[in-house]
């Protein structure tokens, strides 16, 4: 099974990177009140990175044990 995440990843990374390389033309980006020119690549890479982190923190937020509560009934 460990096998085939690990291809499933090297799959999707190379994918990613096979459209991150056809797409390097600039393009202007609106940020809240900024607008920036850089490469279409470089925003994609952006996106990208930002989605997967956002992943890590979902699923490390989920994967979190329940605290057990205290409870004061000291009888």
């Amino acid at each position: 099974m460990k096998k085939a995440k690990f291809a499933i990843i090297i799959v999707i990374c190379i994918l990613a990177l096979v459209v991150f390389l056809q797409n390097t033309e600039a393009v202007e980006t609106r940020l809240i009140f900024i607008t920036v020119t850089m490469s279409r690549a470089l925003l994609l890479i952006l996106t990208f990175v930002l989605g997967f982190v956002a992943g890590l923190i979902t699923m490390s937020y989920m994967m979190r044990k329940p605290k057990k509560i205290k409870t004061g009934n000291a009888e």
